[in-house]
Order: structure tokens, then sequence, then C-alpha cells
């Protein structure tokens, strides 16, 4: 009997060993953050993003004559610009080359650099248009930047508002400031007045002080540069001291976490810019919407068909050019076009999409409502 297990176990060993010899394992890295304030959207992006392995993995695609098994490698970056950075470096030390995230500029920016040293691709929804400005190769932004987010609410707001007088409030983050000074420059040139400048922190909850100085100067609407965690509570001291005002802002606010903590007071009253087509438009989009309900039992939020588009079209290239040489497949995606459920990634020289549809939201019970897209 032990003659016969040992073999046995010996035959087993050989299986597993031919079958791994017949195989390649490719790991995708997630950079987001997965704890504090903003956890509920680094889960949801990496739900997208393991919805897209668990889909390449029952379907594998080959390279070389070896099917490629791909693994998810999801690392917490708090949404701080210094884990983030240590985040960088362990997935290069543990040869991961191919990354989704991250979501925050704050954490991009910093962290780009360990990224393009390793020789990774990354494929980031942060919006600050300094990201893309440093020049390095491996970097494909998979939605809109801060010049579109903030200049076409900027124009929305003067146009179909008819807004005249605007002020302006930002986290003092990468994204925040960035969206607020494209919202600034759009909103001038567009002939609204912006009566005040004012500056929080992402981890504040009292506004009180900035939006008494802000009543008195008889705005019409608020653009916020910052997160839901701090608009939910922003939108309902604004109510609280009777400001009439629409509170604007970007994709960050664009979430129903905006509608939970800001309850009643987050309505019509509040409006976003996000990059992207609507999805229940898209061709793709309802398809993919029923197949996340499956899976995870909860709706997409703002990015999670974006992580599912950019691990998709890291697979794509991959089986296209044959290889999974980082270098091969950033030239061939910085070459080309995948086609994915939230639209078609085209880049330009810098890694930017080459067009990025915007659609504006406001609120109805609590959840964000498209109401036009440009």
């Amino acid at each position: 009997m032990n003659l016969k297990h040992s073999a046995g176990v010996l035959a087993l060993m050989a299986f597993a060993a031919s079958a791994s010899a017949q195989e390649l394992v490719v790991k995708i890295g997630h950079s987001g953050p997965l704890s504090g304030a903003q956890a509920f959207s680094g889960k949801d992006n990496e739900k997208g993003a393991r919805l897209a392995i668990e889909e390449l993995n029952a379907k594998p695609i080959t390279v070389g004559g070896k099917k490629v098994k791909f693994e998810l490698v999801s690392e917490d970056d708090q949404g701080d610009p210094k884990a983030g950075v240590s985040v960088a470096q362990k997935l290069a030390d543990s040869g991961v080359k191919y990354v989704v995230g991250p979501y925050n500029s704050g954490v991009a920016i910093p962290a780009s650099r360990v990224y393009n040293d390793a020789g990774m691709l990354i494929a980031p929804v942060a919006t600050n248009p300094k990201l893309t400005q440093q020049g390095y190769k491996g970097i494909f932004r998979i939605n809109a930047s801060d010049t579109q987010l903030g200049s076409k609410m900027a124009l929305y707001a003067a146009n179909e508002l008819k807004a005249k007088n605007v002020a302006v409030i930002d986290d003092r983050t990468a994204f925040g400031q960035g969206l607020a000074e494209e919202f600034k420059k759009q909103a001038r040139a567009s002939g609204l007045t912006v009566a005040g400048h004012e500056y929080t922190t992402d981890k504040a909850v009292d506004f009180t002080s900035i939006l008494t100085k802000l009543k008195s100067k008889n705005v019409q609407a608020i653009f916020f540069g910052g997160y839901a965690p701090q608009g939910a509570p922003m939108v309902r001291q604004m109510r609280q001291l009777g400001i009439n005002a629409k509170l604007l802002g970007g994709d960050t606010i664009c979430t129903a976490e905006m509608g939970k903590l800001g309850g009643d007071a987050v309505g019509e009253n509040v409006l976003c810019a996000q990059g992207g087509a609507l999805l229940e438009k898209a061709a793709a989009g309802p398809a993919f919407k029923a197949k996340f309900k499956k899976r995870f039992n909860s709706e997409p939020d703002v990015y999670a068909s974006a992580y599912y588009d950019a691990v998709q079209m890291y697979a794509a290239s991959m089986a296209k050019t044959n290889s999974i040489d980082p270098a091969k497949v950033g030239a061939d995606i910085a070459a080309g076009s995948y086609k994915g459920v939230s639209g078609t990634y085209s880049f330009d020289a810098k890694g930017d999409m080459k067009s990025s549809p915007v659609t504006i939201y406001n609120f109805k019970n609590g959840q964000p409502a498209p109401i036009a897209s440009f």
C-alpha cells in the first residue's frame, strides 16, 4: 500500500509540474484605499479588477503556447502618498509588472516614479494633469483628467445653471487642488465671477467657518475639489446655514456614498462630473452591471468598470503581442486602441485618453442620476 501510495503521490506531483509548465502566471497589482474613509471606492475598484481576472482565468488567453493565469495582488495604499510609495515598491519587489490604480492623485504622482523605474505599467484613474506630464511611458490614465472634469463642470454651471457668482473650496490634496484650479480657470473664461477660494483638508468634518464666509458673498454655486466623506457633511452644513447654492464637484463625490453620508441633504442641489459616457447607455454596460451584481451582490460604483477594462486591456495586448513583456505590451497599448465597457481607450503621447466624454449627475433617492453627457 505504501508503494502504491507513493507512486500515486509522485504521479500527482508530475501532473502538477506538467500543468505548471504549460501556464504562465501574470500578477496584476492593485493600489487603492482599502481602509479609511475612501475604502468604499478602493474596494469597489478592486472588485472590478477581480471580476476581469476571474473571467480571464475561466477562458484563458495563450501566450507563447502557454495558458496565462492571472493573479490579483491587492495592496492598501490608504490614500496616503507615503503608503502609496511603499505599496509601489512592494509590488515591484514581488515581481508585479502590471498595476491598476492608484486611485488618488496624491498617491499616483509620487508612486509613479517607483513604477517607472521598475519598468511597470500602471492604469490609474487619478486625475491630476501633473501625473502624465512627467514623461513616464508606462502610465495609461483610464478616465478623464481634471482638465476635462473641472472645465466641463464650469461650462455646465455657466451654460445650464446660468450661474454668475461662484466660489471654490479645495481639500489641499493633489487631486482637490488640481480639480479646483481647472474649474476656476474655465469659470473665469466663461464669464463667471469666482467670489472666493477657501481651503480645508481631506480629514475635516466641520466647514462652518468657511461656509459662513461664503454665505455673505451670495454665491449661486460652490465647487468642491475633494472627496465624498467631506462633501457630504459640507452639503448638510450648507443647508443648516441656509445657503441655497448648489454644491458642485468631480467624480469623487459622484458616488452612492455621497448620498449615504449626506442623507436627505443630498439631492438635485448636488451636481458632479464623472469621466466616461453613461454606463447604462454603453453597449456592454447593462451586461457588466448584471454580472457585477451577481458576483458581488452590489451595484458597481464610479470606476469598477474602468478597472475591469484596464485588466482586460492588458490581457488583450498580451494576446496580440504574444508576450507578457511590459515593454512590448505598453508599446501596443500606446499605439492602438481597446474597446471596453466604459468606452474606447486610445492614448496620446503623454498617456491621457484622446477622447473621454464627461457625464454630469445630480442625486435622486441618494443615488447619482445622470442628466447630461458631453
